[in-house]
């Protein structure tokens, strides 16, 4: 039995869906989700079977202009993720077309060479006479080996899209145990879940302001596991919103993570979290290093 493997990143301007994307492909909630843009820190691999063959999807943040050491560290990641996969899926959201952003991205992919395909997205919310003209103004800048045109919403040309990745693949032995989904390890999963629930139940600044680390990871007798959490934030006044008239709004965010750790893990879960004001976390090197991305200057 011939098997194959090999690392396929996904690249993207924020809000291009790749999150979206490596959830529907793996059928599993790897990377969180939001309608706000820059949701993604760090590079998250989801792994996949297709036949005889294993495909490591790299989800990697959004690039875009960075300001923060935070910033610089995740568009460092999204580069990082494409320059060691076989392959570079380019996701561009075919609804916001091509933006002097999505422009940049693409001539920094051709610069880089390697093999990129085009993967438009959200094709579902456009009509079809607007995809061939994106199609050939992002060609010009790339020479794209394959095109392909989806939705990662509905899941619409999908299952084409991974019978070509599969074929695409290098021969080669399985890096994973087949019945892996990620490398993501369980203390990070738990930091990201509780995250995804601060994007979706606080507004404006405040997910941007805001990391989670996991303090303690205590496995008990009886199977349960114990989690407790820190959430820092920069300002005292993002500290009051997290927490909520008598603590309501803290309590929600946990009782929502701990459902979906419970469903993710499949054991019963314990959820703790602590808010902590730690103005500049975002310039620490070693907050930055806890939540999954390299310190770089």
């Amino acid at each position: 039995m011939t098997t194959r493997c090999g690392f396929a990143a996904i690249v993207g301007a924020p809000n291009a869906g790749k999150s979206t994307l490596l959830n529907r492909l793996t059928g599993a909630k790897l990377s969180i989700v939001s309608p706000k843009a820059q949701t993604t820190r760090f590079r998250v691999l989801g792994i996949l079977m297709r036949g005889e063959t294993q495909i490591l999807l790299v989800d990697t943040p959004g690039i875009f202009a960075p300001k923060r050491k935070l910033d610089r560290a995740m568009v460092n990641a999204a580069w990082t993720g494409a320059q060691d996969s076989d392959l570079v899926l380019f996701l561009v959201d075919a609804k916001a077309g091509m933006t002097d952003h999505v422009a940049g991205i693409a001539r920094k992919l051709g610069e880089r060479g390697g093999r990129v395909w085009l993967v438009l997205n959200k094709v579902d919310l456009i009509t079809p006479q607007r995809l061939l003209p994106l199609t050939a103004q992002l060609t010009e800048l790339v020479p794209f080996a394959e095109t392909f045109m989806v939705s990662a919403n509905t899941g619409d040309g999908l299952n084409q899209l991974l019978d070509y990745l599969a074929a695409a693949m290098p021969e080669g032995p399985y890096l994973y145990p087949d019945d892996d989904l990620t490398d993501l390890p369980d203390r990070l999963l738990a930091a990201e879940i509780v995250r995804e629930q601060i994007f979706m139940q606080t507004h404006e600044e405040v997910p941007y302001a805001a990391t989670v680390e996991t303090e303690s990871w205590q496995e008990r007798k009886d199977g349960s596991v114990r989690v407790d959490a820190t959430i820092y934030v920069t300002r005292p006044g993002h500290k009051g919103i997290l927490i909520g008239a008598g603590g309501d709004k803290i309590r929600a965010i946990g009782a929502k993570a701990r459902a979906e750790l419970i469903r993710l893990l499949d054991r019963p879960v314990h959820l703790f979290l602590n808010v902590k004001e730690r103005a500049g976390w975002d310039e620490e090197g070693a907050r930055l290093r806890a939540i999954g991305l390299e310190d770089n200057p």
